[in-house]
């Protein structure tokens, strides 16, 4: 029987907003739009649907990729608020409740990590593993968990890109998260990469790349040792320089120490790039699926 069911998968970046409209198997329209505020997102993302569902189709459901930190909670009041953020006009908002009152369906929400390691669990470079631990590494450092029965999030969802990181000695570089003066984020993410090198690239300066591989072979441990998952799939901009997923993966092993994690995480290819080309678009289409099956609100509350 042929799946007819239409939905709307939602990915909100700090540079970009990107929408997918899927019907059973086949993209209907994508598109993607500069994030610029709350009001413009929602603005574009309605009359992209008014725009793209064919006369006779009927929106089943909508799912959010979004990054935080947001209250990704579904039994909370005030699910799908964007909480203290430098992102401009954000904090506060809600665009999950405002689309779910104007779409009339449920809409879901969760990190973009999260929904990235949904993606890659499900069809990508973690298919067939119980658990996978999805590491984006660029403009920001974030860091979720896929595992039967959903994602990982407590009180709030996980924030692995400030877990502290040893510095190694004669490492001088200043740390660029506002918050901590040597956390993951603010020793390996980009701006951190760009403010070590003044213009370089990573792979032509030995020192730098040791560095930024063994503060990412710190945190890659200590996911491996807070959240134990089968694979961890690690991608984002920094990650694309050549040699350094792999350089970090060893330096999570001489992290770990020899301590007894399991054969997993010591196996060969147990860290992996990325095997979807959008995972947070892919995973936002499940978070539509799941909220459709499971509503826990009605959608016009």
């Amino acid at each position: 029987m042929t799946d007819s069911r239409t939905w709307l998968a939602i990915e909100t970046g700090g540079t970009k907003l990107l929408a997918r409209l899927v019907r059973g198997d086949a993209v209907l329209a994508e598109e993607r739009w500069p994030t610029t505020t709350p009001e413009a997102a929602e603005a574009a993302l309605l009359g992209f649907v008014a725009e793209r569902l064919r006369t006779g189709m009927v929106l089943n459901g909508a799912g959010m990729a979004a990054f935080g930190p947001i209250v990704v909670d579904p039994a909370a009041a005030n699910y799908g608020e964007v909480l203290a953020t430098p992102k401009p006009g954000w904090t506060g908002a809600n665009l999950r409740a405002a689309l779910e009152r104007r779409l009339g369906v449920p809409v879901a929400v969760d990190t973009d990590v999260n929904a990235a390691a949904l993606a890659e669990r499900e069809s990508g470079a973690g298919r067939g593993c119980a658990s996978v631990a999805y590491v984006t590494v660029g403009t920001g450092l974030g860091a979720g968990l896929a595992r039967a029965g959903g994602t990982l999030a407590g009180v709030l969802h996980p924030e692995m890109g400030h877990v502290p990181v040893l510095r190694l000695d004669g490492d001088s570089a200043s740390s660029t998260c506002p918050f901590h003066l040597s956390c993951a984020e603010g020793m390996a993410a980009g701006p951190a990469v760009q403010a070590r090198l003044a213009g370089g690239r990573l792979e032509d300066s030995p020192g730098d790349f040791a560095a930024i591989a063994d503060y990412l072979g710190q945190l890659f441990a200590t996911i491996v040792l807070a959240w134990s998952p089968h694979r961890i799939v690690a991608g984002g901009g920094v990650m694309a320089v050549p040699g350094l997923r792999e350089a970090a993966a060893a330096r999570m092993i001489a992290a770990l120490g020899g301590y007894g994690v399991g054969e997993a995480a010591l196996a060969p290819g147990f860290v992996r790039a990325p095997a979807l080309e959008h995972a947070g678009l892919e995973g936002a289409l499940l978070l539509a699926q799941q909220a459709a099956a499971n509503p826990l609100r009605p959608a016009t509350e």
